[in-house]
């Protein structure tokens, strides 16, 4: 056999070789290409939980406690630390350092955890008023009118308390001359807290 034929074997074995890898890889769903594909860093975990010493050092500042922030679209409790205790301070006193570990911006650890807060800076919490149920507490802010999170973060926070709420029902009111209704943390409140919080008659 001649050079030039072998050479033509060669070149025909080659075609056959590459015709053939590329039906394979058709057959199993492989989309051949000449350049580099970026596909992007893998998605991100957002755990939730903070690291084991945080509690510790929470308190190591004040009194320990455990207030509900919003991650991955549920409410979850985070360990913080006030300075009052709960069993010794009066209710408004509990609710006031309560509703400001909810309005303060989450650390810098609890914000790579994938915490937020939607309760406004501006909230404050007052005593009930003259006709009120005796564990009521008022808000600036009519209940309702707060972003459906921030409401489900404050009742369940609340509902925590047992300073604040003997039984499971966390009576709130506002500014305005409606009577104060209660509020309940359910299961359903913790997961899906987007929806408002289920509201009770209060007499």
């Amino acid at each position: 056999m001649r050079r030039s034929e072998r050479r033509g074997h060669r070149t025909a074995a080659a075609l056959a070789g590459a015709a053939l890898c590329a039906v394979l890889a058709a057959g199993c769903g492989i989309r051949t290409t000449s350049v580099p594909v970026d596909a992007g860093a893998a998605p991100s975990r957002v755990p939730c939980a903070m690291p084991a010493g945080g509690a510790a050092s929470q308190a190591g500042r004040g009194i320990p406690v455990q207030v509900y922030l919003v991650c991955a679209a549920q409410l979850v409790t985070v360990d913080r630390a006030v300075q009052v205790q709960e069993a010794k301070a009066d209710r408004l006193a509990v609710a006031t350092e309560l509703l400001d570990e909810l309005r303060r911006q989450p650390t810098a650890d609890e914000r790579q955890a994938g915490f937020s807060t939607d309760v406004p800076g501006t909230l404050r919490v007052f005593a009930p008023r003259l006709g009120d149920a005796k564990d009521a507490l008022r808000l600036n802010e009519q209940p309702e009118d707060l972003p459906a999170e921030a409401l489900a973060q404050v009742v369940c926070t609340f509902a925590d308390s047992e300073a604040l709420t003997p039984g499971d029902t966390v009576t709130l009111g506002g500014p305005g001359d409606y009577p104060a209704r209660g509020y309940l943390c359910t299961a359903e409140t913790k997961a899906s807290p987007k929806a408002m919080p289920s509201a009770v008659g209060v007499p």
